[in-house]
């Protein structure tokens, strides 16, 4: 017992000695339904609802709103294979954040209007009416989004200026159009009409996840569970998250870039077909420019893997980097 206590004392002393992690609070799940106003102009408005799931710690003071990327629902943020390693919420909620996963407009259990009605902001218009909801609950709302979805958190962010952080993960303001346009155009009509896509059978793999190993029971999970996205909501997606007009420029609250070895979205050898990936240093020094009025922003790099990073053997390293991250900001 002495022994262990003079170990301690010297831990002590060298400031190496960390508090013992607290059990886990339970975590209380709920389906979420949210009304909410889209049109194509304030006099056609349209009345919908937006679908969540919203896990929270016992005592939770902030939550994540996730929003899923193209052909995805909220079970991208998740997964239920591997879920110790693979699942998003799971890791956040154990860290003693609340999180919201949502079904897009037009996806999963949410309304599916009209896809010409369906754009990334009539997406962040509705998500922004489901954050006003949050507000009275939790003192701190971080939204959050995957590929297309995370174009819809920065015209979220941007444009509405209710929240306190953004986490953006497989997106970067320079898309590699020679790997994205093929996997767009191999896409087929699903849903309500047909401006709703999704992906043909058995393409993921080679879409979302090279250069990742192939795990079988990885991809048929995400094959099984695959969705739609409205092909209207890739034009204001490009439009006002590219170079073009980068909406990200008015966001003033601080950001986290994540991404994998994403040929989508990084081209390290080529600057005009993606973003500088090569290292975090290096990310941020390229994505900076867009982002001028952000007090903080961070980056993070998960290698291994491509763009559904979630999948990622390893994705737990990059779900502990946003949960200190959510905690400090």
């Amino acid at each position: 017992m002495r022994f262990r206590r003079l170990c301690a004392a010297a831990l002590l002393a060298t400031g190496t000695l960390l508090a013992p992690t607290p059990a886990s609070a339970a975590v209380t799940c709920e389906d979420v339904y949210t009304n909410v106003n889209i049109g194509l102009t304030p006099l056609v408005p349209s009345l919908e609802r937006m679908y969540g799931r919203l896990c929270a710690p016992q005592g939770a003071r902030t939550v994540q709103v996730l929003i899923p990327g193209g052909t995805y629902d909220n079970s991208y943020w998740d997964i239920g294979y591997d879920p110790d390693t693979r699942s998003y919420t799971r890791a956040q909620n154990k860290a003693g954040i609340a999180t919201l996963a949502v079904d897009r407009l037009g996806t999963g259990r949410s309304s599916k209007p009209l896809s010409a009605l369906v754009t990334a902001s009539t997406q962040a218009s509705a998500v922004h009416q489901v954050i006003k909801t949050l507000k009275p609950r939790f003192e701190k709302v971080i939204v959050a989004g995957h590929s297309i979805g995370s174009a819809m958190a920065m015209i979220e962010a941007g444009t509405y200026h209710d929240v306190d952080g953004v986490l953006v993960t497989g997106f970067t303001h320079k898309m590699n159009y020679i790997t994205v346009v093929p996997v767009l155009a191999n896409m087929i009509p699903a849903g309500l009409d047909l401006g709703y896509l999704t992906t043909m059978p058995d393409t993921r793999y080679n879409a979302f996840h090279k250069p990742g190993p192939l795990v079988d029971g990885a991809i048929s999970f995400d094959e099984s569970t695959k969705d739609v996205f409205a092909a209207t909501e890739a034009v204001d997606t490009i439009l006002l998250n590219t170079v073009i007009i980068p909406v990200s420029r008015n966001i003033n609250v601080p950001v986290l870039l994540v991404v994998g070895n994403d040929f989508h979205f990084c081209g390290d050898d080529f600057p005009l077909m993606g973003s500088d990936c090569s290292s975090p240093a290096a990310l941020k020094a390229d994505e900076g420019q867009f982002f001028p009025s952000v007090p903080r922003l961070d980056t993070f790099i998960l290698n291994g893997y491509g763009h559904s990073i979630n999948y990622a053997p390893n994705a737990s390293d990059y779900h502990a980097v946003v949960a200190t991250w959510s905690k400090s900001i």
